[in-house]
């Protein structure tokens, strides 16, 4: 089997991390964008086309504000600290979700990314900002209904945000937790689960070649019988 075009990741453990290293979940937040730069390198070096990155879901809005305050602070440095990089190596930033409530001068800097590296083409990564699965079906059943179009599934999925993205094929969670918690239940329904127990600042690029590798060793029939 080759490997997959797409690869989605829920980068869970980050805060229980950073407690457990006697730290804060900040610590664990910063530690865990370091693992994010090494995996996007290593699916870039094995030719996916696709990483979606579950950064910030419509239930994290629940956490303290300083905490929630703080990633988007940390979205916003690297976005500024890597957009040459982003360039130089061809990576296109996109964003599923509704950034609506971000704070203005994040929107704005995610609305500056996503122009700029638009017509990149090594590798999109998708990242998932205030992004739930349930809200994301509701919100394209809205906008069929608004257009008169019949409910099925051609429509629906025309109206996701991942309309010209490509299902997973494989779906990625780290933290010893086995749930895929509002993350694209749509688009994951034939995704191969690898569920990781390492939290996410311990996952590494073995790890991810691990996966890479046994992935290549399953027979997909997608409910069909195997030859």
């Amino acid at each position: 089997m080759t490997l997959p075009k797409h690869v989605a990741i829920i980068m869970d453990g980050n805060g229980r991390w950073g407690i457990k290293k006697k730290k804060s979940r900040n610590f664990g937040h910063k530690k865990g964008l370091e693992v994010v730069e090494k995996i996007i390198k290593t699916a870039a070096e094995n030719k996916i086309k696709f990483l979606t990155l579950y950064v910030f879901s419509t239930e994290n809005w629940k956490r303290p504000i300083t905490e929630i305050n703080y990633l988007f602070k940390l979205l916003e440095n690297y976005i500024d600290k890597k957009i040459q990089l982003l360039l130089k190596k061809n990576i296109k930033i996109n964003v599923i979700g509704n950034t609506k409530p971000f704070p203005i001068k994040l929107k704005s800097k995610i609305k500056k990314v996503q122009k700029l590296t638009k017509y990149n083409n090594k590798i999109q990564i998708n990242m998932a900002l205030n992004y739930g699965s349930r809200q994301e079906i509701i919100m394209a059943l809205k906008k069929i209904k608004n257009k008169n179009l019949p409910i099925n599934e051609k429509n629906l999925e025309k109206n996701l945000y991942t309309k010209s993205i490509p299902n997973p094929e494989i779906l990625i969670r780290t933290g010893n937790t086995k749930r895929i918690s509002n993350f694209l239940i749509w688009q994951c329904i034939y995704s191969e689960i690898f569920f990781v127990n390492k939290m996410w600042p311990d996952f590494n690029e073995k790890d991810f070649k691990k996966i890479l590798s046994n992935y290549k060793k399953i027979n997909r029939n997608f409910g069909g019988l195997s030859d």
